[in-house]
């Protein structure tokens, strides 16, 4: 069998052995963190990753379920001024480890989701969307990870992995099942109840991939090595999307050769173009016109008049599937297309659904045909109704939502009969129900006089009071983070007056000071 030692730099076994039993004393308590420290910084001086991996795998015994049980927030904390666990910065963002890397960074704001979801009433749906995100992760970041890397690791005496971590890795995986088990029965008070140690295990586990295995791996596997294992890697699959970078010349020829020798290719061609002579267009390009209801449209134009709607719009067939929805830039609340093909009483949160089964019971039975609802709140009218969908022959075919964020048509007075252009470069006129004239103001944001004190502002400051005072800044603190897309929503209305500064740099993911910054540079900006 290989030795671990022979792929790594040379070792001082006695520096490591020291390290080790430091460790464990600090470990047991036996030693203060300040007094550890110390004697780190005088005796050890600097530590590599790989050395401790090397350690633990030469003088620990074995045990089973030692990396479940490991404490990494204790060995970061011993190690931070002695051990680098820096991310390799001059890697390319198609090799194998940096792909690790990248899963990690989304797994991390898929955890922020389910932080967020938590404290909310259960809404089926959304949970489904997160775990078939986290299925995809246990399905192909792990085995990706123990089939390829652990592979390569153990071949060069490396063991540890194989036999510890893995085990974390399939407990990890199990707590999914059990918890997307938890979400099928229905069990929605133990499902959420468990949320927090289910996110906390898979912080664990990626913090112990980036302090030790990643700087490991890279230690001990050679440029070659992780090309060659680059063609693995992609027939597992990645989880959170594909891979940038250039295929191989291996990956190119791969593709070039289903294209001229795969039947099943040309057999799908050769019908495109069948259909295509009989009317069928197929192409990519959309170009053909289908006869709709009242007149002939192609598919882009029908795709193009669904996105400027301007209501949103979701359709539930007879068998209560959701089949289609309106993906609008104004929606009003937030849809995805893993909503597409699933039981409409898993859209909404439990309480709610006793309303959904009426209204289908009612719409099926024939004893309805439409219902509505509206949210009235400060500066805020959300209207939603739904319309039994039937054929010519009045069989129920499904249910129509339609939801339409009224505030600003509620707000409107007199008449408007004469060509106005909103824009904040235009004057807006309103006039009454004479046709006349009644006033002229400017369509920008009213003008505040009060201003706010750029050095007063910090993590307790309230989003709502800087959006007061400059109502630009709403659509620009996107420039700084995507995530602030949702100020652009009705819902808006209801969060900002919750929302600090600090709670924004959280849900932005933008570190506190730094967004503060961008926002005084913005303000000022504004001042000009």
């Amino acid at each position: 069998m290989e030795i671990m030692s022979n792929h790594l730099p040379k070792i001082d076994e006695e520096k490591l052995k020291f390290v080790i039993e430091l460790k464990e004393k600090y470990n047991a308590g036996e030693i203060s963190l300040t007094d550890a420290k110390k004697q780190l910084k005088e005796r050890v001086k600097t530590l590599k990753p790989y050395e401790i991996a090397y350690a633990e795998q030469k003088i620990m015994p074995f045990v089973e379920d030692e990396c479940i049980k490991e404490n990494i927030q204790n060995m970061m904390l011993l190690f931070d001024e002695v051990m680098d666990t820096s991310r390799p910065t001059e890697l390319p963002t198609d090799h194998p480890i940096m792909c690790y890397y990248r899963e990690n960074d989304d797994m991390r704001k898929l955890l922020k989701e389910v932080e967020n979801l938590i404290q909310f009433p259960v809404i089926k749906n959304q949970w489904y969307e997160l775990y078939d995100k986290l299925d995809l992760w246990w399905k192909l970041h792990l085995p990706r990870k123990q089939n390829q890397l652990y592979s390569l690791l153990e071949k060069k005496g490396f063991t540890r992995p194989t036999t510890t971590m893995w085990v974390l890795d399939d407990f990890v995986r199990d707590e999914l099942k059990e918890n997307r088990k938890m979400l099928d029965e229905g069990n929605e008070e133990e499902f959420i109840a468990s949320q927090t140690s289910v996110a906390a295990d898979i912080i664990d586990l990626i913090q112990k991939e980036e302090t030790v295995l990643y700087p490991t791996s890279l230690a001990m596997i050679t440029a070659e090595e992780f090309e060659d294992m680059k063609s693995g890697d992609r027939e597992i699959g990645f989880t959170f999307g594909k891979i940038e970078g250039t295929a191989t010349n291996e990956t190119k020829k791969i593709q070039v050769n289903n294209s001229s020798t795969n039947p099943g290719g040309n057999l799908a061609k050769d019908l495109a173009n069948l259909l295509g002579k009989y009317g069928f267009n197929s192409n990519s390009n959309e170009s053909s016109e289908l006869d709709v209801a009242t007149g002939k449209m192609t598919l882009e134009q029908i795709n193009l008049v669904f996105k400027h709607l301007p209501v949103d719009i979701t359709y539930v067939d007879e068998n209560e599937i959701v089949k289609f929805y309106s993906d609008t830039a104004h929606r009003v609340f937030p849809r995805s297309k893993n909503v597409i093909g699933r039981d409409v009483k898993n859209c909404h949160p439990r309480k709610s659904v006793h309303i959904v089964e009426e209204i289908i019971e009612k719409f099926r039975k024939g004893e309805q045909d439409f219902v509505e609802f509206w949210i009235n709140k400060p500066e805020l009218f959300i209207y939603i109704s739904y319309t039994a969908v039937k054929d010519e022959n009045g069989k129920f075919r499904g249910i129509l939502e339609m939801m339409q964020d009224c505030t600003k048509i509620r707000s409107l007075q007199g008449s408007q009969t004469l060509l106005n252009w909103q824009n904040e470069n235009f004057e807006t006129k309103t006039y009454d129900g004479n046709n006349e004239e009644i006033k002229k103001e400017e369509n920008s944001a009213e003008e505040n006089s009060s201003e706010i004190d750029l050095d007063k502002i910090n993590g307790d400051t309230y989003l709502k009071d800087l959006l007061k005072v400059y109502p630009k800044l709403k659509e620009d603190l996107v420039k700084i983070s995507e995530n602030f897309k949702l100020l652009q929503t009705p819902l808006a209305a209801i969060m900002l007056p919750k929302v600090t500064l600090q709670k924004a740099s959280e849900r932005g993911e933008v570190e506190l000071n730094t967004l503060i910054e961008k926002i005084k540079l913005l303000i000022k900006e504004y001042k000009k």
